[in-house]
Parts: C-alpha cells; sequence; structure tokens
C-alpha cells in the first residue's frame, strides 16, 4: 500500500526526529529508567499528542494512518517513547468523543498541545482484559463523586497529568453502571503506590494508583453515568493498530541491526550476510516486517473511510506483535553472543517489544475477537 505524499512526509519528518533525538538515547533511558519528558515535549511540537484531535482543539487535525505512520517511526528509536505519546493520544480522543465544550477546552487542549500528559485508568489487580469486572467506585457525594479503589499497569500513571478514570456508579447495573471520569493526578486522593519494575519500556512509567476518597467535581464525567463501558471500548480498533505500528517499528529496528550486523561481521571468509543460513533468516525477517506494515496500514485505512475495522485491526495486533517477537529474537541469533550483551540495541529492543502482546488486549483476545467475526461472516 503506497503512502500519499502527505503520509510519507510524516513518516519522514519523524523518522529523522527519531534516529537524531531519541534513538540515541534510548540506552541510556532503558538504564536509568529515564523518562524524557524533553523529546516527548518535541514530539508534542510537531503536533503528535493530537495528531487525530482538530485544530480548534490544539491538535493537528490529521488521521489515524498519520497517527500510526507516527507511532512506527517513534518506536523504532524507542518503544518507551512511543507508549507514552499513544496513551496521551487515547486520552486526548475519548475526551474528543465524549467530552463537552468545557471539558475539551479544560483537558483536551492542552493533551493536544503536549502540555499536558494522559493516562488511561482502566486495569484493575484482578480484572486484566475482563474490563466490565472493574470494582473501583465512583459515589455520587453532593456536586462531587468520590472515586475509592485501585487500578493497575497503568502507563504515565506518575508522568500524567490527566488521568481518565473507570469507575462503577451503579453496581447492580452490571457493565452499564460503569462511568468514566476525567481526573487531574493532582487531585487529592490520587496517589501513586508503587512503581512497577519491568523487563522493557523502561523509560515510561507503570504504575499502581490508588483512589483513596479521590473527590472528583461532577462536571468532570463523561457524557453520562454508565457510557465507561462503551468509552472504555470506543477506540479499541485505534489502539490496537498503533500497537502494532509500534511493534513493527522495533521489529524494523532490530532488522536494520541485523542486517548492518550481518554485512559487516566477516565469518568463514565473507561477511554473515553472505551465508545462506543468514540471508534466508533475514529474508524471513524482512517478509514479517513488511507484512506487518501492510496489516496496520489496512486497517488504518479502513478506520479513516469510516468502514468497520475491528477484525483488521485485531489482525493487525496479532500479527505484529507475534511477529516483532520472533524479529526481535532472530536478530540476537544473527549477533550471536553480541546480541546478548547491552553493548548492542536488539537486546533492549527485544525486552521492549514482547509487552507488545499483553497490552491493548492480549493475543488470546484478539484470536477470540477474529474468531467471532469469523462466526458471524
Amino acid at each position: 500500500m503506497p503512502l500519499s505524499e502527505h503520509h510519507a512526509m510524516i513518516r519522514d519528518s519523524v523518522r529523522k526526529y527519531a534516529r537524531e533525538r531519541i534513538a540515541p538515547n534510548a540506552p541510556r533511558w532503558d538504564r536509568d529508567k529515564h523518562f524524557p519528558r524533553e523529546e516527548v515535549g518535541g514530539l508534542a511540537a510537531m503536533g503528535l499528542c493530537g495528531v487525530s484531535i482538530p485544530q480548534q482543539w490544539g491538535g493537528a487535525g490529521m488521521d489515524t494512518t498519520a497517527l500510526a505512520i507516527a507511532c512506527e517511526e517513534i518506536s523504532a528509536g524507542d518503544g518507551a517513547t512511543c507508549t507514552i505519546i499513544m496513551v496521551t493520544n487515547l486520552a486526548a480522543n475519548i475526551l474528543l468523543g465524549y467530552g463537552n465544550d468545557a471539558q475539551k477546552a479544560e483537558f483536551l487542549r492542552p493533551l493536544a498541545q503536549g502540555k499536558a500528559l494522559g493516562a488511561f485508568c482502566l486495569t484493575e489487580p484482578h480484572a486484566g482484559s475482563d474490563a466490565g469486572a472493574i470494582t473501583t467506585r465512583a459515589e455520587k457525594s453532593g456536586a462531587h463523586y468520590v472515586l475509592n479503589g485501585v487500578k493497575q499497569f497503568i502507563t504515565s500513571g506518575k508522568t500524567a497529568d490527566i488521568a481518565i478514570v473507570f469507575a462503577v456508579t451503579d453496581k447492580g447495573a452490571g457493565k452499564k453502571g460503569i462511568s468514566a471520569f476525567v481526573v487531574p493526578t493532582s487531585t487529592p486522593g490520587y496517589t501513586v503506590a508503587r512503581l512497577e519494575d519491568k523487563t522493557g519500556q523502561r523509560a515510561s512509567d507503570t504504575a499502581q494508583v490508588l483512589f483513596e476518597n479521590c473527590r472528583v467535581p461532577a462536571a468532570n464525567l463523561l457524557a453520562e453515568e454508565g457510557r465507561g463501558y462503551r468509552i472504555a471500548l470506543a477506540n479499541l480498533e485505534t489502539g490496537r493498530i498503533n500497537v502494532a505500528a509500534q511493534a513493527t517499528g522495533m521489529a524494523q529496528a532490530a532488522l536494520d541491526a541485523a542486517l548492518a550486523y550481518a554485512a559487516e561481521r566477516q565469518s568463514m571468509g565473507k561477511p554473515l550476510i553472505g551465508h545462506q543460513a543468514v540471508n534466508f533468516r533475514l529474508a524471513d525477517m524482512a517478509t514479517g516486517v513488511e507484512a506487518s506494515r501492510q496489516l496496520y496500514l489496512h486497517a488504518a485505512a479502513l478506520r479513516d473511510a469510516g468502514e468497520p475495522c475491528l477484525k483488521e485491526a485485531s489482525m493487525a495486533k496479532l500479527f505484529a506483535s507475534e511477529t516483532a517477537e520472533k524479529v526481535c529474537s532472530d536478530a540476537i541469533q544473527v549477533h550471536g553472543g553480541y546480541g546478548y550483551v547491552s553493548d548492542f540495541p536488539v537486546e533492549r529492543i527485544w525486552r521492549d517489544v514482547r509487552v507488545c502482546q499483553i497490552y491493548e488486549g492480549a493475543s488470546d483476545i484478539q484470536r477470540l475477537v477474529i474468531g467471532r467475526a469469523l462466526e458471524g461472516a
């Protein structure tokens, strides 16, 4: 699928920034668990915190395809930095779709401009992929809602300024009793209880967040009570497309590293790439990366055309995330012993990409969605 001139320009500009400002720093960020605030600010200045948000609300006014392409290129520099950008875009898109004008002016505009970062507080310790099983409560108290509960694995839970929080307002209504709120993280009662010590993506903080008598103005309720579950699911397609693009970007970076090493490293009188076993491995890696790219671009094009794309987004996410892990593993194999040490980037990329099979719906959830679509075909 050839890119339009506009999308090619986005790809080239983000790629240049990622290669110059992100990739050289990624090893240090990973080692020190450093949050790349300055570089995220640079991406925000390029309009990448509100890619598909209309310009009237401070966004770039672009489309799903543009965001996905940007995610691939950012991830080729550092997957963790892309995760920060993806979640801020997710929070912004929820506000665009369900916020009123006052909420958009107060919360959406700073998110889209990159003056504030976003978090998405849905997952709980015992709920996982079952969004309907959350137990965090929001009880009405005069002109406020009082939130109590625990959220788990919250990207940017510590560094975000604005969180979209899902809580139960009607315990007896099941999924229809879940509501969504905009919660500034400076609100008393919003507490970061723990930062997770993760295998990869260490530059992006992942937090357990406690809500302890957290009083949120009733004006911060999104849409109306009982709409939370629908709001949580409304951006599934875009989220999965972006993770597919993210996985593709990391796989491309691992492939590039393997190609460079195979061309330089001599073995038995010729470069590694001249040995058929290595050459065939690289050929399979390149094919997987390109297939992943075409799957996410196809799903994004459907989304931009207003066509249903849940199956295609799940296919892209499933294939790209699982392919990326294999590509990164193969890149380590091409490097031999050097692939297993931090002097070369492939071990870090391999660690970073593994979570792509877990968040935004684990691989088995994607198979479930695809299988149901096939049943109804």
